[in-house]
């Protein structure tokens, strides 16, 4: 029998001869390279497609840690959590352009702002999803969840977010959160952050970062073709952060930021005995709740804008020249430098005569003799001209870095500031100038360049009323979980002064509110004994001054001062007070530091009724 090796095939009208091996072969080809292109995908690349597979259906998230609750010191709540809805956009194979129009259309948002979002997270890898609002209303949600199929790349997720339950109190001290930029990601202590994550910015809420954050959580969850989560296949609960209790009392802090509400300064409230912070106030504040949905350009451009600083901490970012506040510690230098003694006399006619320059005193007509207790109450500009020239600018820095005036209290708040305690030294350093001995006149009555910031002259008084033990401020008494007792202050010092002089300074302290010559007596109570002192420090020079301060513009107008303690007997607490272009201390400051004295006191009584 004969085999055939060709099959005949119709090709039109004519009928074609094929070889059966070439078919074969050819059919055997095509089969081999299917096989081997079947081994390539399925055995080379099978694990790379297959988890390729997964990222398309899979997406990982971050979740959010509840912040750590912070507290005053008897437990009431400042700042906790409220949840909030934000929205987030994975940019990877989405028409950007055409996702921002239609959210911006159906939550009636700028454009701009969604594509500011975007520009700020322009680093931010594709598959990764970004924030691009905050903190929307209900009316957003539900229009974007009922839209949710013509918004590939988009999702919201619910997350908690700061809740300052008084808004505008204490903001200074609690300070903010914000948006974490792409620089501050680039830091090393920011390594685990990711973009769209908040962090502190100012205030107790930088310093205590870590602490306050707590530790992400992370869902796996599964997406459709256009990036639309279907369901939680895997979920990571989020860790909250560490509660804070404060140093601060609520009830004394907001009766101070009431006192302050219309005028430009600073309260501070010291615990003598230990340096916690019990108020700090620094006038005009702001609204921390302003931050939480990411601060419009219209409202940072309005608090930048203002010319009364309100993003500024007066306490602890602003020098001020002391005033005559600064003549205790000049009158415990005198002592411990054996220049004055408790009964010596010096006669003031109204002016001391250096050189061929009259310094004048406050008052026109002179003191008279004056001893060390009358200088203090009245405030004898001229017996601290004599001895702050018999002691020199040398001795007078010394003995004023011994109470840490002009450096940084190392209080737990960010960009403190440092003030000036100048010497000669300093002055070349800074000035490239001599000094000149008439410069140590000014600085005699807290002026020329001293500077300090009330932070320091509080805790500097307090160091006085414990007869010169100085304490480290400090605002956070307790964190959840660290065991630090309710109480217990930070670092303290002994500063080397004997402790005679001490009393016989608070001596003339006491007088300047108990005497009825005393610069501050119209504060005097006997149920609440203070102590203190007034300061004036001036904004322009004498020679520039008029006789009717009420025609000076207000901005060249004295700052006031006073710095008080009490109870006399036993001090607790220090308070100062500055009104900035306020006038006297006497009449603008003092008022002020005795009601926060009597607000602590009443607080304190009704706290041992219960």
């Amino acid at each position: 029998m004969k085999l055939k090796y060709h099959l005949t095939v119709k090709n039109g009208d004519k009928y074609v001869k094929v070889n059966v091996f070439i078919l074969m072969g050819f059919f055997l080809g095509l089969l081999t390279l299917y096989g081997f292109r079947l081994y390539y995908l399925q055995i080379i690349k099978g694990e790379i497609f297959f988890n390729q597979a997964e990222n398309n259906r899979t997406r990982t998230e971050s979740v959010s840690a509840p912040r750590g609750t912070i507290y005053d010191r008897r437990g009431s709540v400042l700042v906790d959590n409220r949840p909030a809805y934000h929205v987030y956009l994975v940019r990877e194979k989405v028409n950007v352009q055409d996702v921002i129009q239609k959210v911006s259309f159906l939550c009636n948002i700028p454009e701009e702002n969604l594509i500011a979002a975007i520009e700020k997270n322009r680093r931010t890898p594709l598959f990764k999803p970004i924030r691009i609002m905050n903190d929307i209303s209900w009316d957003c949600l539900a229009k974007i969840e009922a839209n949710n199929y013509r918004l590939p790349g988009i999702y919201v997720e619910i997350e908690p977010v700061r809740n300052y339950r008084f808004p505008s109190m204490a903001s200074h001290i609690l300070g903010y959160l914000g948006e974490i930029t792409e620089d501050e990601l680039a830091k090393p202590e920011y390594s685990d952050y990711s973009s769209g994550d908040d962090i502190g910015k100012t205030g107790i809420e930088k310093v205590y970062e870590k602490v306050l954050r707590g530790t992400r959580g992370v869902r796996e969850v599964e997406v459709d073709a256009l990036g639309r989560k279907l369901r939680v296949l895997d979920e990571k609960d989020p860790i909250p952060g560490h509660d804070i209790w404060l140093t601060i009392d609520a009830q004394v802090q907001y009766k101070a930021e009431e006192i302050m509400k219309n005028v430009e300064g600073v309260v501070v409230a010291v615990d003598v005995k230990t340096g916690a912070v019990i108020a700090m106030v620094s006038s005009p504040s702001f609204d921390e709740n302003l931050f939480v949905k990411g601060i419009k350009p219209e409202d940072w451009k309005m608090l930048n804008s203002d010319p009364r600083h309100p993003l500024l901490n007066r306490a602890i970012q602003s020098a001020y020249p002391p005033g005559s506040t600064i003549k205790p510690f000049i009158a415990l230098a005198g002592l411990q430098e054996g220049l004055i003694g408790k009964s010596d006399s010096v006669n003031c006619p109204g002016f001391f005569r250096f050189g061929n320059r009259d310094y004048r005193c406050w008052k026109k007509g002179g003191h008279g003799g004056v001893d060390l207790y009358r200088a203090i109450t009245e405030s004898c500009d001229v017996y601290f001209y004599n001895l702050g020239n018999r002691l020199g600018i040398t001795k007078l820095s010394i003995y004023f870095k011994m109470f840490n005036l002009g450096s940084p209290t190392g209080i737990d708040l960010p960009v403190e500031k440092s003030g000036i305690v100048p010497d000669p030294e300093w002055k070349l350093r800074f000035l490239r100038q001599p000094w000149h001995k008439g410069e140590t006149i000014s600085v005699s009555i807290g002026q020329g360049y001293l500077s300090v910031t009330p932070i320091q002259l509080a805790v500097a008084y307090a160091a006085i009323a414990s007869d010169g033990v100085l304490k480290k401020p400090f605002l956070v008494e307790k964190i959840e979980g660290e065991g630090k007792s309710k109480g217990v202050s930070g670092e303290s010092k002994k500063i080397p002064i004997k402790s005679d002089y001490f009393k016989l300074v608070k001596m003339g302290l006491e007088g300047v509110v108990k005497d009825q010559r005393g610069t501050a007596h119209r504060i005097w109570k006997e149920s609440l004994p203070i102590a203190g002192k007034t300061g004036t420090a001036q904004v322009i020079k004498f020679a520039e001054r008029v006789e009717n301060e009420s025609k000076i513009p207000k901005q060249f107008r004295d700052h006031a001062w006073f710095a008080g303690y009490a109870p006399t007997s036993d001090p607790e607490i220090v308070v100062v007070a500055i009104v900035e272009h306020g006038g006297h201390g006497g009449s603008a400051a003092a008022p002020i530091v005795a009601s926060v004295i009597e607000e602590y006191f009443l607080t304190s009584r009704d706290k041992s009724a219960q």
